[in-house]
């Protein structure tokens, strides 16, 4: 074995009985986690979803009240929750989530980069470059400031696991979306690059990439007729998700079950990119 590479733990076999005994869970208990875009939907499903899993959460977005709302919620359950107000395409509100978590828990366990922008809706000659800055510093620039961020804390902890958020749209085209498309595949090269860099120091990364979620972002095109139909012909299912139809998928990336998964996307699309 090199010297100082890391080894990811469990690292010996468990036998048959021992799995009976305790099957794999998604308990995350004692473990510290950071959701960004936290405020609604996926993320905030996510946020709920940690703590009650264990987790104790820094939640991140740019609605501080909503935030706010989401952190007490959490703690009327028993939870554990901070909250920091930000954009994570500023690289000043990142380090004040990173000083937050050293101040409160000296360590990181979780990074779910879920924060992302869908602006524009328009054909793609018609784009401004504003525009694909806007949505580029967010959903790729800003997933990898945090993801950058995180290593020095989850080093601290032995290891770690990020769940950068892509969508279907990686590796699927619609038209009017070449801005959060373009930036969906760049977070799937990002998260196989991260895999296979820092997998020496303990720390896995993958993505999740969900299909049409009820969210806020996707509000103005179920609310539009000719688009929810040419979404939901497209979808084997017939349905669009709930955000927390997601959750289990992100705690399995998050935590012990998925201990030998490390660069792979999950895809929880409604048999879309089964076509």
């Amino acid at each position: 074995m090199a010297e100082g590479k890391h080894v990811s733990q469990p690292c010996t076999p468990i036998d048959d009985c021992a799995l009976a005994r305790n099957p794999p869970d998604l308990r995350l208990d004692g473990k510290v986690a950071w959701v960004t875009g936290a405020s609604r939907g996926l993320g905030r499903a996510t946020a709920f979803a940690l703590a009650g899993a264990g987790a104790e959460v820094l939640l991140m977005a740019r609605s501080e009240s909503a935030l706010i709302e989401v952190a007490a919620k959490i703690q009327e359950t028993g939870g554990n929750a901070h909250v920091v107000r930000g954009s994570i395409a500023e690289a000043a509100d990142v380090a004040q989530a990173v000083q937050r978590i050293e101040e409160h828990w000296g360590r990181l366990d979780v990074l779910v980069n879920n924060a992302g922008i869908s602006p524009t809706f328009k054909r793609s000659e018609l784009i401004e470059d504003h525009e694909l800055k806007e949505v580029l510093d967010t959903n790729l620039l800003g997933a990898f400031a945090c993801c950058r961020a995180a290593l020095p804390l989850m080093e601290l902890a032995g290891g770690g696991s990020i769940v950068n958020v892509s969508s279907v749209h990686a590796n699927s085209a619609l038209e009017r979306l070449l801005a959060y498309s373009a930036s969906k595949s760049a977070i799937e090269a990002l998260t196989r690059t991260l895999a296979i860099e820092w997998a020496p120091r303990g720390i896995r990364v993958n993505s999740l990439a969900p299909g049409y979620l009820e969210t806020e972002m996707t509000a103005g095109l179920r609310n539009h007729a000719h688009w929810t139909q040419t979404l939901l012909e497209r979808i084997p299912m017939g349905r669009f998700a709930s955000p927390s139809e997601l959750v289990a998928s992100v705690l399995f990336l998050a935590g012990p079950a998925s201990s030998y998964m490390t660069g792979t996307t999950l895809l929880v699309d409604g048999g879309w990119s089964a076509r």
